[in-house]
């Protein structure tokens, strides 16, 4: 008959209270159920190995000695393994992200980490709010993918560093042309480009002539490329349309080469803060021109849901973020400003840099 029972052990003065069982009769394994220090705490493991054999079960002890927990550090690396839905730039992010976390809790027991440790963590970091935003948006999916709850990193004890906000102040129509005549001539259709359809400048740089739609006057932004994932179609202005078209000749082009060749997004940056300081004018920057364009759109009466989906926002999104009360209304004349882009040397763009530096 399976039977349990508490023996008393002392040893070099120390009393300990062992519980042994078996399964079936004298034949049987005898089976260890546990040390304790106290009778009464070894009754009780007596007591429950008793009814497991009475319901004829085998007693599971992994339930009174549970593994310990893993590290951040080891789910945080199982998660990054998991996210195969994100694309390259989200996962770098995460990589940044967690580099800021692990530091402090790699080496801590994932079940460990209390509200507390997260508002203290949050107390040290030196970075914008919304920084500190997307790396406690990071530290709780990790949380969550070892399915922590509650999860201290949503507890509202957690909060966020007070900022405030910079405002963004659009360039004028002015200030863009005073920019335009002081950049090496290839940076000038890219910038006319922007400040005409509020693409982002990555995404002017991604954009490849599979992309064009000569018949439409528009072109794509691809899933991969845009930051939100949202496939869309940007209307372009004829004049500049087609002087972009005219950069290649179609029987020459790759569908799978950039519109604008050797064009960079570090570069046009670079090129325009130059600019303005060259003229005189307050310094602006390529996402500055979405700005622009979207506020434009907003003032000339377009309809919110189709400039959101020219921007590849939602019309919420676009209302609070884009629609900017600016004191120019004044449309660029393209047509005036494009001439065939004459496209510089290496030895002719590095005199440029040196000369405005």
């Amino acid at each position: 008959m399976p039977s349990a029972f508490v023996t008393r052990i002392e040893r070099d003065g120390v009393v300990r209270f062992r519980v042994r069982y078996r399964l079936g009769g004298r034949e049987s394994l005898m089976r260890s159920g546990g040390s304790f220090s106290t009778q009464r705490e070894a009754r009780a493991r007596r007591d429950w190995i008793a009814g497991e054999l009475a319901a004829c079960r085998v007693p599971d002890l992994r339930l009174a000695h549970p593994e310990a927990a893993p590290t951040f550090a080891t789910v945080a690396e199982k998660w990054r393994a998991s996210r195969i839905d994100v694309t390259t730039s989200t996962a770098t992010t995460h990589g940044v992200n967690l580099g800021r976390i692990l530091p402090t809790f790699g080496e801590t027991a994932i079940d460990r980490i209390t509200p507390e440790d997260v508002a203290a963590f949050v107390g040290t970091l030196t970075l914008k709010r919304e920084s500190i935003r997307k790396t406690l948006a990071t530290f709780a999916m990790v949380l969550a993918f070892h399915e922590i709850v509650p999860n201290p990193v949503r507890d509202k004890r957690v909060k966020l560093p007070q900022e405030d906000r910079s405002e963004v102040s659009p360039p004028t129509a002015a200030h863009v042309v005073a920019a335009l005549g002081a950049v090496p001539p290839r940076y000038r259709l890219p910038i006319l480009t922007l400040d005409a359809t509020g693409m982002r400048v990555t995404e002017l740089e991604a954009l490849t002539w599979g992309d064009v739609d000569e018949p439409a006057g528009r072109w794509r932004v691809t899933q991969a490329t845009a930051k939100t994932s949202m496939a869309r179609w940007v209307p372009v202005p004829d004049s500049v349309f087609r002087a972009v078209a005219d950069l290649v000749p179609r029987e020459d082009r790759d569908l799978d080469v950039q519109v604008f060749a050797g064009f960079g997004a570090d570069r046009l940056r670079t090129a325009i803060k130059r600019g303005c300081k060259a003229t005189g004018i307050p310094a602006f920057s390529p996402h500055d021109l979405r700005h622009r364009r979207a506020s434009l759109w907003h003032l000339q009466g377009v309809p919110v849901a189709e400039a959101a989906g020219w921007l590849g926002h939602s019309p919420q999104e676009y209302l609070k973020t884009y629609a900017h009360v600016v004191m120019d209304r004044t449309e660029i004349v393209y047509a005036d400003l494009l001439e065939p882009v004459a496209v510089l040397t290496d030895e002719v763009e590095l005199d440029y840099l040196d000369l405005a530096g």
